[in-house]
């Protein structure tokens, strides 16, 4: 997994490809929660994320609820393939996905 990271007027926009799985979701939340602190809004990119595991999913739900108390967080480009696995799980209904 690789994780990019640029940060705009309080917003962080966080592009991730590859998998983020038990392996590598260590990683992600390591690096978000280093970030938390410098900005306001959250926007992460799934356009190259080939599969979430359930590590993922909680980094992510995590994610969320430390950006629920600042300007929220989106992802954004959600391939058809993790749109099922948020769907079937339910993230789909708690998750901004656009």
């Amino acid at each position: 997994m690789e994780i990019k990271k640029v940060t705009n007027n309080g917003t962080l926009n966080v592009t991730i490809s590859g998998r983020v799985d038990t392996t590598t979701a260590p990683a992600l939340e390591q690096e978000l929660k280093a970030s938390y602190g410098d900005c306001n809004a959250l926007v992460i990119d799934f356009a190259n994320v080939e599969y979430i595991s359930s590590a993922g999913l909680r980094v992510l739900l995590s994610a969320q609820k430390v950006m629920c108390k600042k300007d929220g967080m989106k992802l954004i480009n959600v391939g058809a393939d993790i749109m099922e696995i948020f769907e079937v799980t339910g993230f789909s209904d708690i998750l901004t996905i656009e």
